[in-house]
């Protein structure tokens, strides 16, 4: 399974930004799917996740719920994170990751994509 994760940059409070998991590889409709985030001095954290493809069931972190969505599409697995209403404290390098759901971790990982919000 391999993860391509895209979308970040540089936004102020209150916009909004939309990444992007680009997911391939033989058994990745069979997991579930779903981003991570590392703030500067934090341990990483889940954010947000959406089960394998034709389930779509979500998960999401209290911290981004209301104000993120995710989604799956399920001709090719591409996974997104819609994110509104966005706060300096959601300034991290965010993770796309695959595994089993609930996706409490990650079995495979893409590299991050970092996302600024200025206040």
């Amino acid at each position: 399974v391999q993860l391509q994760a895209s979308g970040g940059g540089l936004v102020q409070a209150g916009g909004s930004l939309r990444l992007s998991c680009a997911a391939s590889g033989r058994t990745v409709s069979a997991y579930a799917i779903g981003w991570f985030r590392q703030a500067p001095g934090k341990e990483r954290e889940f954010a947000a996740g959406i089960s394998r493809r034709g389930v779509g069931s979500t998960r999401y972190a209290d911290s981004v719920k209301g104000r993120f969505t995710i989604s799956r599409e399920n001709a090719n697995d591409t996974v997104y994170l819609q994110m509104n209403s966005l706060k300096p404290e959601d300034t991290a390098v965010y993770y796309c990751a695959a595994g089993p759901w609930p996706l409490r971790g990650g079995t495979y990982w893409g590299k991050g994509t970092l996302v600024t919000v200025s206040s």
